[in-house]
């Protein structure tokens, strides 16, 4: 038989395991998926986003799918984010899922970018200078237009283009390929002085790499009346600001100067050994100022101040 002090500690232990068992277990924050594609400059974008909030105490990933796929995965709470809205050339594949509430277009990531049609210099040069001037060369082009990879907005608008005759361009294919692989094509049709029209944007190294022309004369039915102006927007899904405040504040601050992609890209180019993530946190290395501006007001996942967290993550990181 117990005497009555082995009787209190054994009463006392049983209360301060019943205590314990009752007490609800604190969550692990679940795992953020932001979806990218295949394109330099939104990788970039979403591995340095991995990278800072696996620092923060979060499990993140990098999801690589293609833009239709990006927004489903979104809409059905697959995805949290996407940093690659490219507007106005996607509106034809967002809109429906901003007006469905679905998807909220959230913050603008990166103003001032370009997406639209173009050749190398030496063609501008030798008269083809705008979309309206593309048919008057279709034989010089092989009436081929070059896209990136299939699915992708570019390449809807410009087989639209291409089904409804616009420009003249009825009598033309489009050629969907990966980034690399139509920028391969581009640099090997330019060395040999071949004609060509593929699907540019800025900022990307290409616009260092290849003496290229935008074309002028796209419509608001195309790349947008001003000749492909574009503002890349941060996407996050519906319920992810409410579900995540402390991520989506981060996400929200995560703005890219394109003199900043500009130079991360160039180094890429310059070092193939460079992986994005790479590249990106390197740059970051060298500018302390733009990582302390995206952590302010932003915590570890467990409440502590963001910045230290990261900033020995960065200080120390070596190629």
């Amino acid at each position: 038989m117990l005497d009555p002090f082995r009787r209190i500690l054994v009463a006392f232990i049983l209360i301060a395991a019943v205590f314990t068992f009752s007490l609800p277990a604190q969550a692990a924050p679940e795992k953020i998926k932001i979806a990218s594609v295949g394109w330099t400059g939104v990788t970039i974008k979403t591995e340095l986003a991995v990278s800072i909030l696996q620092n923060l105490g979060y499990e993140a990933e990098n999801v690589m799918v293609s833009v239709p796929i990006a927004y489903k995965a979104m809409a059905m709470d697959e995805a949290d984010a996407f940093l690659g809205n490219w507007m106005p050339s996607m509106a034809s594949v967002a809109n429906k899922y901003f007006e469905d509430g679905s998807v909220i277009k959230y913050v603008a990531n990166m103003p001032g970018a370009q997406y639209t049609l173009a050749t190398p210099t030496f063609c501008a040069k030798g008269g083809l200078k705008s979309f309206e001037d593309i048919a008057k060369f279709g034989d010089k082009l092989d009436w081929k237009i070059y896209g990136i990879e299939a699915g992708n907005d570019g390449n809807q608008i410009i087989q639209s283009m291409i089904d409804k005759n616009m420009f003249g361009l009825g009598k033309f294919t489009l050629v969907p390929s990966s980034e690399a692989g139509m920028l391969a094509q581009v640099q090997s049709f330019a060395k040999a002085g071949k004609w060509i029209v593929f699907l540019g944007w800025a900022p990307h190294s290409m616009n260092e790499r290849i003496d290229m022309t935008y074309l002028t004369g796209s419509t608001s039915e195309t790349f947008g009346a001003n000749d492909g102006t574009a503002t890349v927007w941060t996407n996050i899904r519906a319920g992810f600001e409410k579900d995540n405040p402390n991520a989506a504040k981060l996400l929200k601050n995560m703005t890219f100067p394109i003199s900043m992609m500009n130079q991360i890209m160039t180094t890429l180019h310059k070092d193939g050994s460079l992986q994005p993530r790479s590249a990106g946190l390197l740059w970051l290395k060298e500018n302390p100022e733009v990582y302390k501006r995206w952590l302010e007001g932003v915590t570890t996942a467990n409440g502590k101040p963001g910045l230290p967290a990261v900033e020995a993550f960065i200080k120390g990181y070596e190629k």
